[in-house]
């Protein structure tokens, strides 16, 4: 075995690490307690810049008691979509269960609407009136996107969405 008795910590590494660890610490802290200025938000940046509303829609998100999540458009009282049990509705419904559990914790109202905006350069917002939180959609990725846009079209007939049936060879257990 080798004997490291005799040897030192090279005092050079010692300080820059601890350097590297200051700035890091100084950076996170000067920017939490405002001593330094933080990057702008998304709707921080689209008020400065004024972009424009190209459509929302206020939308109450309900349990039926089948397990069907209903939609409904707070406008016209209708549905907007409903989404049966067992319907491909994962991210809707992700999204709604991390709200509602914001909603649970500020005590705010589970009806409240909900605003579903798209905006000109082309982001996709949901925001909470009850809590003011504001959802990036777009930063799910475009599928994920495409399931709350869908929301925005107003059609003639309430879309349900069905359970898929299981694939052969694909969804065998």
């Amino acid at each position: 075995m080798s004997d490291f008795r005799g040897e030192t910590f090279p005092k050079g590494a010692l300080w820059g690490s601890g350097a590297v660890l200051g700035l890091a610490l100084f950076l996170v802290f000067g920017t939490r307690l405002g001593v330094l200025p933080a990057r702008p938000t998304a709707p921080e940046t689209r008020a400065a810049t004024q972009v424009r509303v190209v459509a929302a829609r206020d939308l109450v998100f309900a349990d039926r008691a089948d397990g069907a999540l209903v939609i409904r458009d707070v406008a016209s009282g209708r549905p907007a979509m409903i989404l049966e049990p067992g319907a491909p509705s994962g991210f809707i419904r992700g999204v709604l269960r991390g709200l509602m559990r914001e909603r649970k914790l500020h005590e705010a109202p589970r009806l409240a609407p909900l605003t579903l905006t798209q905006w000109a350069d082309g982001a996709l917002t949901l925001r909470d009136s009850a809590t003011g939180r504001v959802i990036e959609l777009g930063s799910f990725g475009t599928t994920n996107r495409a399931t709350f846009a869908t929301l925005l079209v107003k059609a003639m007939e309430t879309p349900v969405v069905k359970a898929q049936a299981p694939v052969p060879g694909r969804d065998a257990a």
